[in-house]
């Protein structure tokens, strides 16, 4: 069927001559027009507020009959069977997207008559409303075009052939507003399984919510709490549905990127991982870093907290980061590449950490790197994986959270004394930001502690400074243009974990926040329109 819109559009583009004619045909129903305005506002009031959502492709002037498809080609051996019921031609459906636009033309011409002005929110708002209620009529009748012909066999995935069983219906929440249709259910009289070939090719297997419905909701449910979420979507594309399904389809589309980055780590740890076909980047970076997301007290049972004596109250998120760098400033400093930073990240141990940070590496490019840069806060997890998976990389902490051990230990050391506790940390970070870290070593050997607590944390000072020299090279890291904070990933604890995950009142299961994180992550790293493509692919 071969669909022509032509006439449609030029209606809701209020061609002139048309304009004129509606407006006249208008005025002469309209005997006073007393409820006109009423009816106007009243059909504005409903929609007042709302604003179109974006990325909803226009329809064609032409479109494609649904020839190889399940919708009018399920052919098989025992031929098909025709359903009941006329068909809708493509003039039936014009007419149909005629009669709102129609309607609404007289509802905004009688409010013109009657005020002698425009309210042009009012009469925006209900022509979308009018748009989405002509668009939902379309798209229930393209829908319903499945039933002309039915197969009266399908392949069943396990072998055999399923037999047409009777048409069911279903209710389907669209970008357009509900609408309700017939499908073909088919039963295997082997394995007795049903399926409804129609679902699938639609993508509605399991849920009431289309696509396009189920990708709002995960864009809403990845930027802020889910009862928010709701409101948006009520406000902004007028469509009625609740926090927990905003909940359900968000994390449950987290799970499914969760589940391909599962078999993209696998491919990593059996070595069989694609070549990238990148061209050669001048230096890349890694760098990684923890923070607690707060969860349910069932996560944290058997766990020792920060606090002695008490139980955890979160679980740690290690979050990893892979950018380039290209050029410098005037200066020498080095400049992130823009839009360059990608993200991935979960609740998990690290072992399991560092092979997904692997693989987000070796997705980017990492073997195409002429330098290669691990830039971390110290923790000893951290160069593990670093030693495992990134060998041949320079190995830096980041300068910033050197000093902040120094400044710690000074209150220690110079709790009653300020001035003393300054006039310390300036020599002694002297030293540091000059990378001569076995000269800061041997003075904080040397420091005469007052109590064997004083003495245990110097102790465990300078064995962190000892283990962590060779990282602490900043004058060689300057000099190479390198970066020697690790800023990126923390600003992507707050914006990627902490923003939505650890606002006030939230508590996770691990399941979720991981769901939740897995789809933040690949949204902020610019691949979720792939992702989206990839799944409808497949």
């Amino acid at each position: 069927m071969r669909i022509s819109c032509r006439r449609s559009l030029d209606w809701a583009i209020f061609v002139p001559d048309r304009l004129q004619q509606h407006k006249e045909n208008a005025e002469s129903r309209q005997s006073g027009g007393a409820n006109a305005y009423a009816e106007f506002a009243e059909c504005a009031g409903k929609t007042e507020g709302r604003n179109r959502s974006g990325g909803i492709p226009t329809i064609p002037t032409t479109q494609p009959g649904f020839r190889g498809s399940e919708y009018g080609d399920l052919s098989v051996a025992n031929g098909r069977i025709g359903s009941s019921g006329g068909k809708k031609t493509a003039e039936a459906i014009q007419k149909e997207v005629a009669q709102e636009i129609d309607q609404l033309l007289q509802v905004i011409f009688a409010a013109l008559r009657k005020s002698g002005r425009l309210d042009l929110e009012a009469v925006e708002m209900a022509t979308r409303s009018a748009m989405h209620q002509a668009g939902a009529a379309v798209l229930k009748e393209l829908l319903q075009k499945s039933r002309n012909e039915v197969a009266r066999e399908v392949a069943c995935p396990c072998g055999q052939q399923a037999r047409f069983h009777e048409m069911r219906p279903k209710q389907i929440l669209t970008v357009l507003g509900r609408i309700y249709m017939q499908r073909a259910y088919y039963v295997c009289g082997h394995c007795h399984d049903g399926q409804s070939p129609l679902d699938c090719e639609l993508d509605i297997v399991g849920t009431e919510c289309s696509p396009g419905v189920r990708r709002m909701m995960a864009l809403v449910g990845s930027d802020g709490p889910f009862e928010h979420g709701r409101r948006q979507i009520e406000e902004l594309a007028g469509l009625d549905v609740t926090s927990k399904t905003i909940e359900r389809h968000s994390e449950g589309i987290g799970e499914d990127i969760i589940r391909r980055e599962e078999a993209e780590v696998q491919r990593a740890i059996q070595l069989d991982l694609p070549e990238v076909h990148v061209a050669d980047i001048p230096m890349m970076y890694v760098e990684m870093d923890g923070t607690g997301v707060p969860v349910v007290a069932s996560e944290t049972e058997g766990r020792v907290g920060k606090i002695e004596g008490q139980s955890a109250r979160t679980r740690e998120a290690k979050l990893g980061c892979v950018f380039t760098q290209t050029a410098t400033d005037d200066q020498g400093r080095p400049i992130r590449d823009e839009d360059s930073t990608t993200y991935t990240g979960a609740i998990e141990t690290a072992e399991l950490f560092g092979r997904r940070l692997y693989a987000e590496a070796h997705h980017r490019g990492w073997n195409r790197a002429k330098r290669k840069v691990v830039i971390g806060d110290g923790a000893i997890w951290i160069w593990n994986i670093a030693d495992e998976h990134f060998p041949t990389a320079i190995q830096i902490v980041d300068l910033y959270h050197a000093r902040q051990h120094l400044w710690e230990l000074s209150g220690k050391l110079f709790s009653s004394d300020p001035q003393q506790r300054l006039r310390w940390v300036k020599q002694v970070q002297k030293k540091l930001d000059a990378g001569k870290i076995e000269s800061l070593v041997k003075t904080l050997h040397a420091f005469p502690p007052s109590t064997d607590e004083l003495a245990k944390l110097l102790t465990t000072e300078a064995e962190y400074f000892a283990r962590n020299a060779e990282r602490m090279r900043y004058p060689k890291f300057r000099a190479d243009h390198l970066f020697i904070g690790s800023g990126v990933i923390e600003a992507g604890c707050k914006t990627v974990i902490g923003s939505r995950l650890k606002q006030s009142g939230m508590f996770w299961t691990v399941r979720g926040a991981n769901s939740i994180l897995a789809l933040r992550c690949n949204r902020l790293s610019h691949k979720f329109e792939d992702y989206w493509e990839s799944r409808r692919a497949a």
